[in-house]
């Protein structure tokens, strides 16, 4: 699959956003752009795809389901959701709660993924079904139910060899480790301010 990316290519060029690229206006208490955010978040989907295995099917369902519930909502009330933080305080003056709570879980799926990967990159003995199963304990786990969590621990049992998977991003390790560690900052630090703002009063349904 490496092959499928120019020479010095990554997986990381394909991606149509990174979180690199989403603004976060710090002035404005780190409000983040929700159409940018999207796509981000439709790209490290894309990830899923790269692990390669069947049973991550539920797992990127359930993310791509959250995306859509937050762009229902933008597209309903464009004008009032210009910012993730905006949408969540707009959709809860109506008394709705669908797209917040697709942006909680959302919020968690990123993080799950962000704590794998950074897992995985920090300890380059680790395995990734121990970098995911790590995360997983630690993000998604404490919230499923006894029906889901055999439904994820499935997916964290199946990730492929540390060396597989690094080979399907691209022919250069050097390379991956520094667009992939960018990539995770950008993503850490936006999980970062959303676990803080829906842990706020004014975005409890």
């Amino acid at each position: 699959m490496a092959t499928a990316y120019p020479p010095g290519g990554t997986f990381f060029d394909t991606l149509k956003r990174s979180f690199v690229d989403v603004p976060v206006d710090a002035s404005k208490d780190n409000v983040i752009s929700t159409t940018e955010f999207l796509e981000a978040a439709e790209s490290l989907i894309t990830l899923f795809d790269v692990l390669g295995s069947a049973a991550f099917k539920p797992v990127k369902n359930d993310m791509g389901g959250n995306i859509k519930k937050i762009r229902d909502r933008q597209l309903a009330a464009p004008t009032l959701s210009e910012t993730l933080q905006d949408l969540v305080i707009n959709e809860l003056k109506e008394k709705k709660h669908v797209a917040t709570e697709g942006l909680l879980w959302l919020s968690r799926g990123l993080d799950f993924t962000a704590q794998a990967l950074r897992s995985n990159l920090a300890n380059p003995s680790e395995e990734l079904s121990a970098s995911f199963r790590g995360a997983y304990g630690n993000t998604l786990k404490p919230h499923h139910s006894f029906v889901v969590k055999p439904i994820f621990s499935a997916a964290m049992s199946a990730t492929p060899y540390r060396k597989d998977f690094y080979k399907k991003l691209g022919d250069d390790q050097a390379k991956i480790d520094a667009k992939l560690g960018e990539w995770l900052e950008a993503l850490e630090t936006i999980v970062g301010i959303l676990k803080e703002f829906m842990a706020r009063k004014e975005a409890k349904w």
